[in-house]
């Protein structure tokens, strides 16, 4: 594929301001910006906590396991519905269904 030049880039961005037209692409740049740096964030992310997880050790054991207990009904934490609770206070309760669970699979199992 030939180097694009100028007049090449002058023709694919006129090209895009007749599909699009000049108001939708201001918004579609934004946009795209965003969805970048939430991607780099994350990746950041995983990185930090795939670097974490290198440095701690495992222990492996030689016993099989007991099987998994059924699963159990998430209660409800509010009456209202999901859709009408923000994103935050969604986010806080999956956090907070997360540590329970966490703290019921960490808990050692009387037999």
């Amino acid at each position: 594929m030939p180097n694009l030049g100028p007049t090449e880039l002058i023709i694919i961005g006129l090209i895009l301001v007749l599909l699009f037209g000049a108001k939708k692409l201001p918004e579609a740049a934004r946009g795209l910006g965003r969805s970048l740096r939430i991607f780099k964030s994350e990746t950041a992310k995983l990185r930090d906590d795939d670097e974490a997880n290198g440095t701690t050790t495992t222990v492996v054991q030689a016993h099989a396991q007991p099987a998994a207990p059924a699963p159990q009904p998430i209660p409800a934490t509010t009456s209202t519905p999901a859709s009408a609770l923000s994103a935050e206070e969604q986010a806080r309760q999956l956090e907070e269904q997360a540590a329970r669970l966490r703290a019921q699979a960490g808990a050692p199992k009387t037999q």
